[in-house]
């Protein structure tokens, strides 16, 4: 959540975040009032506490005409007093509602517009002529089978649309993508993590996912815990309600999880194959920073992202995305899109937000600094969503004879394979 005090002391900078987003506006108004009823109700009850104690040591000393004036404004105080109690109360609820609908303030230099506002920042790679080189890609669908790599009959057969299996090399082709991965953080200096997939609703909502994002999140209704969409979420929540020594930070955290996802927003788009899938396994950087650092860090998780890409040698694009496209808790995002050849364009695969102070606020997460408490700077940045991964992997590296070379970073968790080969040769 945002700062109260900023809420109020520059409502309009809010409203102008609000309105970038393509969201609500009005809520600005809406939760200053609540947030004024708050106060002027709490002050409110205060004096009349402060009033009613008073008349009580006044009560015992009094006798006749003047105990029974007393006794009766003691009545009429008691009753006011309840009354700006619930009132208060009223109020601090519709406040604290209002504010966790409100997003994240968008950064000064964030494009303006929806999805197709982007902004290109750097371009990397070359994309591979495939008619020069005299012959048409196949898709990673048509490479993982003849591989004997992907199987979504099956997976849909046993679960659904929009479910695989991964077997023989593709099965080790993710092990592969997670061990470099985690070997390319942990030398960076991040600690790995295995989170819980499952968490309680306070983490869920408390990273932001309980908004704009909820129809595409699976909660599970009789025990009460969501299924996690990125290991962002139990990162996130990690030290939740805990109060961390400023020479502990940056705390940098690389979690490995399952992945969950209703895709409810995107029926009809990418039915073929794996690139949008409901289960997912997926690496995921995490930071604690002081909010001063914030933006030196997000500059941080997209150099780890560019170098992962790199070394898998695959062409990719940054992006700046556009205010209309951020989430909630992000105050800033970089995407990194591969270039996917049987679609003739760039498609996300990575992508890092700096989530500010927005997420510490709702989770209670603060830093200890010169004996205060105040809230941290949260970050997250994506190092590899393996099937989104393998479709880049597949279709840039294909031969003409339909194997797949494999980049160096890998190979030493292929044993060795340079070359992946179709099950017919």
């Amino acid at each position: 959540m945002i700062d109260l005090r900023l809420l109020r002391e520059d409502p309009d900078r809010v409203r102008a975040s609000q309105r970038v987003r393509g969201e609500d506006v009005d809520i600005v108004d809406a939760l200053l009032s609540a947030d004024e009823r708050r106060r002027s109700s709490g002050a409110r009850f205060d004096e009349l506490r402060a009033e009613q104690k008073q008349l009580g040591k006044r009560i015992p000393r009094a006798e006749g005409e003047e105990k029974a004036a007393l006794l009766e404004r003691a009545g009429e105080l008691s009753q006011a007093v309840k009354t700006a109690d619930a009132e208060r109360d009223e109020a601090a609820v519709e406040a604290q509602r209002l504010l966790l609908k409100l997003s994240n303030l968008v950064h000064p230099d964030v494009p303006v517009g929806g999805e197709d506002d982007f902004v290109v920042l750097e371009t990397h790679g070359t994309i591979r002529d495939f008619a020069a080189e005299g012959f048409e890609p196949a898709d990673h669908l048509t490479l993982g089978h003849a591989l004997g790599a992907i199987d979504t009959e099956r997976g849909a057969k046993v679960s659904g649309s929009r479910f695989y299996y991964l077997t023989g090399v593709g099965a080790l082709l993710e092990l592969a993508l997670v061990n470099a991965a985690i070997a390319q953080a942990v030398e960076a200096g991040l600690t790995p993590v295995l989170p819980p997939a499952l968490v309680k609703p306070r983490a869920m909502e408390g990273t932001g996912f309980l908004g704009q994002a909820a129809t595409d999140v699976y909660h599970l209704e009789k025990d009460e815990y969501y299924l996690v969409g990125t290991s962002e979420v139990p990162l996130a929540a990690y030290h939740m309600d805990e109060i961390v020594e400023a020479a502990q930070l940056p705390l940098r955290y690389a979690g490995f999880s399952p992945c969950f996802r209703r895709e409810a927003g995107s029926y009809g788009k990418d039915t073929r194959g794996i690139f949008r899938v409901h289960q997912f396994d997926k690496v995921e950087m995490f930071s604690f920073v002081a909010p001063e650092e914030a933006e030196a860090e997000h500059a941080r998780l997209l150099a780890w992202e560019k170098q992962w890409l790199t070394a898998l040698e695959l062409p990719f694009r940054v992006i700046d995305v556009a205010s209309g496209d951020l989430g909630a808790s992000a105050s800033r995002k970089y995407d990194c899109e591969a270039w996917i050849p049987t679609q003739g364009k760039y498609r996300e695969l990575t992508s890092t937000s700096n989530c500010t102070e927005f997420q510490a606020r709702r989770l209670n997460v603060r830093v200890r600094e010169d004996g205060r408490a105040r809230p941290l700077a949260t970050l997250n940045g994506t190092l590899c969503a393996v099937p989104r991964t393998i479709v880049a992997l597949l279709e840039n590296h294909q031969r003409a004879d339909g194997s797949v070379h494999v980049p160096p970073v890998l190979r030493p968790y292929l044993g060795g394979r340079e070359t992946l080969t179709p099950l017919a040769a």
